[in-house]
């Protein structure tokens, strides 16, 4: 998230009780023997059944070697699903019918793993051409960028189209900010039919993944427009910070979200919370914004791993499944960067 905005030699790490966990209908998502909203997980089971090993292939070498890309891949797809859902328009070039969204405030300078998307993408067109959508593609890699850091399995709803669209404007608009209040952070999951629950949950995304300086530089020296720190920080932790991150400059320094176990997927990010150590004033706000659920929520997922994984694997369902284009809706990108 910002938000919903994503570290990792996590091959090597085996992977939790909950990790072959399968959410997906008839688990109480969905309707009709394993459809949501017109995706299945079936979807490529007869058009392109290699796609899965295809995708998780690519994945297993470009996270070993680069592990922050776990986090970035899943922080496409949620960039993606935030803006007119999930139909891979943030993966749009500028062209004379497209304004990218790649520009846009919470996506220029910072939204990464274009490169890993069109090596899949190059694969599967090469295996099954013009059969996959690179929507789906998003999608997938999100759901195995977590496995690959030790986290949950699900099955994916799939038969996503991509759109022939972008939206520069909303891209700026509806992509929670890392300085929301948990009053705008609410409004905005909302906003795309995602509760409570939803917003809490898919932030413990941020169990890995890192951030740059310019997103947290507010709370170490000027949280309330009295050029004080943010008083919710702990000590220690935003001694360390500053070091990193100093006054003037250093927009691009990064520090990881969680940075107890950057590059596990587990719920560290939540007890950290409860530790005053969380990095963006979006996580802070989960305990800090007097809301008693988000705060309870918090309580329960550091408290317990087996319960927050499921959580989370039911919001990822859900997020994924906002406003997809089926059907003859959209089309299939030869190349994710331009439209047919």
């Amino acid at each position: 998230m910002a938000s919903i905005k994503v570290l990792f030699s996590l091959i090597a790490f085996p992977f939790l009780s909950c990790s072959l966990l399968e959410a997906f209908p008839g688990s109480g998502y969905g309707r009709g023997g394993g459809s949501y909203l017109g995706l299945t997980p079936e979807f490529y089971d007869y058009s392109c059944p290699q796609a899965n090993e295809i995708i998780m292939s690519v994945l297993e070498k470009a996270i070993s070697e680069n592990p922050r890309m776990a986090a970035s891949l899943l922080r496409l797809h949620f960039h993606d699903c935030f803006v007119q859902g999930c139909d891979a328009s943030i993966l749009l070039d500028d062209s004379d019918a497209i304004v990218s969204e790649k520009n846009s405030g919470p996506n220029k300078n910072s939204i990464r793993g274009f490169e890993v998307i069109d090596e899949i993408k190059a694969k599967l067109e090469a295996v099954c051409p013009h059969t996959v959508s690179c929507a789906d593609v998003l999608a997938l890699a999100a759901r195995d960028s977590i496995v690959l850091s030790g986290g949950p399995h699900w099955e994916v709803p799939l038969g996503r189209r991509d759109s022939k669209t972008a939206s520069l404007s909303r891209s700026n608009t509806d992509i929670p900010a890392p300085n929301s209040t948990i009053q705008t952070l609410v409004t905005q999951f909302k906003r795309q039919g995602l509760g409570v629950e939803d917003l809490v949950a898919l932030s413990g995304g941020h169990t890995i993944g890192v951030a740059r300086c310019v997103t947290f530089r507010q709370r170490l020296y000027n949280q309330n427009g009295n050029n004080q720190p943010d008083t919710t920080l702990e000590k220690t932790y935003y001694n360390g910070l500053q070091k990193i991150c100093p006054k003037v400059g250093g927009d691009n320094n990064i520090s990881p979200l969680d940075f107890a176990s950057p590059v596990k997927f587990d719920n560290t990010y939540f007890k950290l919370i409860l530790w005053g150590k969380g990095l963006l004033n979006s996580d802070e706000v989960l305990l800090t914004g007097n809301m008693h659920q988000t705060m309870e929520l918090v309580k329960s997922y550091a408290e317990d791993e087996a319960l927050f994984f499921p959580k989370f694997v039911k919001s990822m369902v859900k997020m994924g499944n906002i406003s997809p284009l089926t059907g003859s809706k959209g089309e299939i990108r030869k190349n994710c960067h331009l439209l047919n």
